[in-house]
């Protein structure tokens, strides 16, 4: 007979967990496995609205979006572009984030009737992917300074040195950010010497751009599964059916906005030059000092951001400190005036032409017609003050003595002695003729001329 084997003892029951975990790990990890890298990434679809011209809102605006996203939470970053252009070095800080963001960054030339000029241009070639929706176009992007004609007219040749270097560097930029993303390069070169532009289906036969869509879903649905490069990497996007969330500008990006138009910065430079020139006539007032002060410091702030022109920048402060002269001084207009042209004449060669960022002609009208106006009050009050001092020194003159120095009828003119008014002289009248050395005494005044008669 053979001995009955022993029973095996039942295994512990922290045994059989450790076991039950080590299973279910394992077939998490192979459902995880199953699912697509980017799809687990890719929660949502970022949209940046920018509509109008670059500049250095649009700029902070999209480098703080940019910056805040997070790779684990953002999928695709979709700026939605409306633009005229704007200003090169906006343009080229938008740019470099754009490259140096981990997100593929798609620009959407949106929605119908939109465009992707000058600027636009620029910043759709630097992005992984450029698309468009129907009824849209893109390019002239011939540096505006140089006279680019509207409509997409070819400017005139580049005649000096000068504008051939920011020609050539214009378009050996975005033929760089052509090449980087796989794009028509010659087509972009041609936009920057001819200003050629071109509508969303010719732009997609030629390669400028990689789809046409005629929404952000749209966009989201036809570029997935593509290879686009994002920092140096290829990398597959899986972008269809992302919730699209869009992020509003906030209100740092909304008063930056403000007060970089160059209209506001303008008037806020004027508000700020006329109430510290109150602050000057009525010492201790306060108020239009510190309200002078704080828009001043704001205008220069604002000025920071803006490309001006520095002669127009001087004449301007010229005809401030020329206006502020006439006010203490009180030449009789004429220091005022020459003010008021350097003011007027600086305004106007103060801001380059720039889409978006030119200062309007009805703002010059309405800072000259101001101009005058405070030009005329002070004048006013300047007149007033010394006609007040004049009637007083007349009223301290009655009863001195005096001899007249010319005389025509009954009136003529004398001088008063004394220290104090030596060397004066004076409008005077009497009742009857007097002749020249005639010793006379002050008796009246009338107005400005003194009522004198003889000793």
């Amino acid at each position: 007979m053979h001995p009955r084997p022993t029973p095996r003892a039942p295994a512990s029951w922290p045994c059989r967990a450790a076991t039950m975990l080590v299973a279910a790990a394992a077939m998490v990890a192979a459902m995880l496995a199953l699912v697509p890298p980017a799809a687990a990434a890719a929660k949502r679809a970022l949209v940046l609205d920018i509509d109008g011209a670059i500049g250095p809102a649009t700029a902070d605006y999209l480098v703080r979006e940019l910056r805040a996203a997070k790779p684990g939470e953002v999928g695709i970053i979709v700026l939605r572009l409306n633009t005229p252009g704007g200003l090169v070095a906006s343009m080229r800080t938008m740019i470099s984030a754009i490259l140096a963001s981990p997100i593929p960054v798609a620009t959407y030339v949106g929605p119908r009737g939109a465009r992707a000029a000058s600027a636009g241009t620029y910043i759709a070639y630097a992005s992984a992917i450029a698309a468009m929706a129907p009824g849209t176009n893109i390019g002239a992007a011939t540096p505006v300074q140089l006279g680019a004609s509207p409509g997409g007219q070819q400017p005139a040749a580049p005649a000096d040195t000068e504008t051939r270097k920011v020609i050539n560097d214009a378009a050996a930029y975005i033929r760089s950010l052509a090449d980087l993303n796989g794009r028509n390069a010659d087509w972009a070169v041609d936009a920057v010497r001819t200003a050629a532009s071109i509508p969303a289906s010719e732009a997609l036969k030629l390669h400028v751009i990689d789809a046409i869509a005629d929404d952000v879903p749209d966009l989201l649905r036809k570029i997935d599964g593509r290879a686009v490069n994002v920092g140096g990497r290829a990398e597959i996007l899986s972008t269809a059916g992302l919730e699209i969330v869009t992020a509003v500008p906030d209100w740092r990006s909304e008063l930056l906005a403000l007060i970089t138009d160059p209209n506001v910065a303008f008037i806020l430079l004027l508000v700020g030059v006329y109430g510290l020139i109150f602050e000057f006539l009525a010492p201790g007032t306060i108020a239009p000092g510190l309200i002078g002060a704080i828009s001043l410091l704001i205008a220069l702030y604002a000025l920071n951001y803006l490309p001006i022109n520095y002669a127009g920048a001087g004449l301007v402060l010229l005809g401030a400190v020329l206006l502020a002269a006439e006010a203490h001084i009180g030449a009789f207009g004429v220091i005022g005036i020459a003010g008021i042209v350097a003011f007027v004449l600086g305004a106007i060669m103060m801001f380059p032409a720039a889409p978006g960022f030119a200062l309007s002609p009805w703002t010059i009208a309405q800072a000259l017609v101001a101009t005058a106006g405070l030009f005329l009050l002070v004048l006013g009050v300047v007149f007033r003050s010394r006609r007040r001092v004049v009637i007083a020194a007349m009223r301290a003159l009655l009863g001195a003595e005096g001899e007249a120095v010319s005389w025509q009828g009954e009136r003529g003119r004398i001088v008063i002695k004394g220290e104090t008014y030596k060397g004066k002289i004076w409008r005077a009248r009497a009742a009857a003729p007097l002749r020249p050395a005639t010793r006379v005494k002050v008796i009246d005044r009338d107005g400005l001329v003194l009522v004198v008669a003889p000793v």
